[in-house]
């Protein structure tokens, strides 16, 4: 079952943004996602500092 998240304080480092939402369970999470082509990295964590931290270090592979 797929699950209908509602994003909020969405902020963009470079080509990963970051966003806050509430899991099925009604805890906040905080994902990093890259927006570039071909990359893949999307991450949860439960503090929105990791996830800005995880933005702002990460290199998108060279392919």
């Amino acid at each position: 079952m797929t699950t209908n998240r509602r994003f909020r304080r969405v902020v963009r480092i470079g080509p990963v943004q970051v966003a806050t939402y509430y899991d099925g369970r009604g805890r906040e999470k905080h994902t990093a996602a890259c927006t570039a082509p071909r990359c893949g990295f999307a991450a949860d964590y439960d503090s929105r500092a990791a996830a800005e931290l995880a933005a702002r270090t990460h290199r998108c592979a060279i392919r």
